[in-house]
């Protein structure tokens, strides 16, 4: 075989970055595991955010995914999943990259542009929604599904979901509900709605940006793309959402949900059930204290501490078992019910670091 030959047949980098005019585009590309991310990928990323940040003919970032199915559907659970199993140290090492990175894009000095097109969960939203413009689409499906996983909304969700408007983004972190294009806008978890086929287009026009452009020159150009939906069905819910969810106690937005008999009720009560009780009243907590932090890098701090505690946990291996590895959708929750998750049980999720904390290098 020719060396020429051999080269067409040597495959594709899972992170494409390259820059095509003014823009530097950051093309995950994992299609077929819907560009799930892994800490190579991460590392990738950051090492290419410090050659567009050093480029004056680099304007702008733009995120994109490869393939027809979304952005990204997350971090590489598999593989978390098999070094939880033999106690490695993947979490520890990933997590703590991956949360720096998020912090580094949400204070990114160029205009940063992520295209939410299709699925994006988990890490996927971590890449995308600190970002400056936020893109969706109308085939857009974001969710943060991690307590369902034994786990919680991480990546900054709980900065992103304490801020969305009422108990909305209390009702999202709990149930893993999907929102689409116009309920992430409403969520500040997006900022314009553009039609998916029109995202070629847009594309092409931020390349063509001046490298001087600032991000109310990207903004006004996506605008001009938009459909200026500011809500989506999730709104019109609204009044329920926030009179079931406005407690700190999991045993209260049960209570309330039990006392409403509509059939809404009902069913977030029964999706609620299927979730990890523990990984619930993490979630709860993490998003109240949230609420009174003053930053991105208070949120992933305490992100981390509990992110550790969870991968050492059996709830986080059998969520991941049930929903990927043997997909039989029924794990065994520890403990089994809301009312078993005791304050002791908790407290390590809470609990300091002391040399091991995340640390913000703030150089970037």
């Amino acid at each position: 075989m020719s060396s020429a030959a051999a080269t067409s047949q040597d495959p594709e980098p899972e992170l494409i970055a390259r820059r095509e005019g003014a823009a530097g585009v950051i093309r995950l590309n994992r299609p077929k595991a819907i560009n799930a991310v892994t800490l190579q990928m991460f590392r990738d990323i950051d090492h290419a955010l410090d050659r567009f940040e050093a480029d004056p003919a680099v304007g702008v970032i733009l995120l994109e995914g490869a393939g027809e199915r979304g952005l990204c559907a997350g971090g590489d659970i598999r593989a978390l999943y098999e070094s939880s199993n033999v106690r490695g140290d993947l979490g520890k090492i990933l997590w703590r990259e991956e949360y720096i990175l998020n912090a580094r894009i949400a204070k990114f000095p160029k205009p940063y542009v992520a295209f939410m097109d299709g699925i994006v969960m988990g890490g996927g939203v971590g890449l995308s929604a600190h970002a400056s413009h936020r893109v969706v689409t109308d085939r857009t499906k974001l969710a943060m599904p991690e307590v369902g996983l034994g786990f919680f909304p991480d990546v900054g969700g709980t900065w992103l979901l304490s801020h969305a408007p009422g108990e909305i983004g209390t009702y999202f972190g709990l149930t893993g509900q999907t929102m689409n294009g116009a309920d992430a806008v409403y969520a500040e978890f997006a900022d314009a709605v553009v039609p998916s086929g029109k995202l070629p287009a847009l594309r092409e026009a931020l390349t063509k940006l001046r490298p001087g452009a600032g991000n109310a020159d990207v903004a006004s150009l996506i605008d001009g793309f938009g459909t200026g939906e500011k809500a989506g069905p999730v709104a019109a819910l609204r009044r329920q959402i926030d009179a079931w969810f406005a407690h700190d106690r999991m045993q209260d937005v049960f209570a309330a949900l039990k006392r409403d008999g509509s059939e809404l009720a009902q069913s977030t009560l029964k999706t609620l059930n299927e979730k990890s009780p523990r990984g619930m009243v993490v979630t709860l907590k993490l998003l109240r204290l949230a609420r009174q932090s003053s930053s991105l890098e208070e949120c992933l701090v305490r992100e981390y501490r509990a992110a550790l505690e969870v991968f050492a946990s059996d709830d986080f291996r059998e969520g991941v078992r049930a929903a990927v590895i043997d997909r039989d959708r029924n794990p065994k929750w520890s403990p089994p019910r809301i009312e078993d998750v005791t304050p002791e049980m908790v407290a390590p999720y809470f609990a300091s670091l002391g040399k091991g904390e995340l640390v913000f290098d703030n150089s970037k």
